[in-house]
């Protein structure tokens, strides 16, 4: 139901074609040809006959398989929940899912330039939510994963120290490079949540003029367009974030850390169905988690879209200590990124035609209406 003193969305100028150019289907040749690469790069390298020789494809690993598939379809439903409670029930459950499929395919080809939000606010805006509702969706969105990666690492590192940083890391002073750039990520989301907050819940017009300022400087003028946006969608959305109660908050956030538990339980299945023998200790999938979160830190600021190429060169290195060698490293590898990227990307390919379909036809229909008013 639409609010009645909000207009619709309309975004700027060109930012609907650029966010339509970045879900084109055409888009996913590039990550795909990046990720093919990568994995040829590391068998030509790594690759070892004789230990691929033994590895047995026991019921173990197809049960670790299945297991890994079962995280990732609660992960997306966690996705889907966290998008409808966000919608506030406007979403049915299908549009959810469907919605969630377009959401990863988008954050897995969109170049830095576009980015996987400024995708999903023009996606959503399609569905003729109010312009509030729509930047809440999407802002808080952000603010909500940030969150649970600046609670949650530091708690992490309390238990486990920096070991979980990279292998064999016993402190801070020998930190490598690495190291620095998790130590740099952590703090640029830790900066990049609070400026979200700040303007969200506290002062959006503030924010709004900020970057209106920053943007006036020469060289980041070309980000003007966007950043004007970006002030005026945390107005509309701190507006609507204003009205909603602790439960609202409270849900949406337990959404958000079942579906990142669940990414990365994922891969730890993975890797348990490779051991020799299946790990039973608790502190073992505990370790592995807190490594797979740090990682996913340095992930987050890939150059590769969806970092395509980059997980696949990165992931033996990080997690030698708990792989037994480079050929389980790029079995497991391969099929982590099968399922959790290749997948998005083969979905997307087949729920983004019938989604721009139903786009199209509804302003057909719209138009039509209105002429014949």
């Amino acid at each position: 139901m639409k609010d009645a003193n909000v207009q619709e969305q309309k975004p700027l100028p060109g930012t609907e074609e650029e966010a339509l150019e970045s879900i084109r289907i055409s888009r996913v040749i590039a990550p795909i040809l990046l990720g093919i690469a990568a994995v040829f790069y590391l068998m030509w390298r790594q690759f070892d006959p004789a230990e691929f020789a033994k590895v047995s494809w026991s019921g173990k690993v197809i049960w670790g398989v299945a297991l890994a598939a079962l995280l990732l379809a609660i992960r997306h439903l966690a996705y889907a929940t966290r998008l409808r409670i966000l919608s506030k029930g406007d979403f049915s459950w299908r549009k959810c899912i469907e919605l969630i499929f377009i959401w990863e395919f988008s954050a897995a080809v969109s170049p830095t330039s576009v980015g996987g939000s400024a995708v999903a606010f023009f996606v959503l805006a399609q569905e003729k939510l109010p312009a509030a509702r729509t930047a809440t969706i999407v802002l808080y969105t952000i603010i909500l994963d940030t969150l649970f990666f600046i609670v949650s690492i530091p708690l992490l590192l309390l238990a486990f120290g920096p070991h979980i940083i990279r292998p064999g890391l016993s402190s801070f002073s020998e930190l490598d490079a690495w190291g620095y750039t998790f130590i740099f990520a952590y703090i640029f989301m830790f900066f990049y949540g609070f400026l979200f907050f700040y303007g969200l819940f506290i002062n959006p017009i503030q924010i709004k003029r900020l970057l209106g300022r920053i943007t006036g400087i020469r060289f980041l003028r070309r980000f003007r367009r966007r950043a004007i946006l970006l002030g005026m969608e945390m107005v509309l959305a701190s507006f609507d974030m204003k009205r909603q109660r602790w439960s609202f908050h409270i849900k949406a956030f337990l959404a958000t850390i079942v579906a990142w538990s669940g990414r990365f339980l994922l891969l730890a299945m993975l890797i348990a169905a490779f051991k020799e023998s299946w790990p039973t200790d608790p502190s073992w999938y505990m370790g592995l988690y807190a490594r797979l979160q740090a990682m996913f830190v340095i992930i987050a600021f890939s150059p590769t879209p969806g970092g395509a190429g980059f997980i696949e060169v990165l992931f033996g290195g990080f997690l030698t200590d708990y792989v037994a060698n480079d050929t389980n490293s790029i079995i497991i590898a391969t099929i982590w990124r099968l399922m959790t990227y290749y997948f998005y990307l083969l979905a997307g390919a087949i729920v983004i035609p019938n989604w721009i379909r139903e786009v199209l036809n509804y302003r057909k229909e719209a138009a039509q209406k209105k002429k014949d008013a």
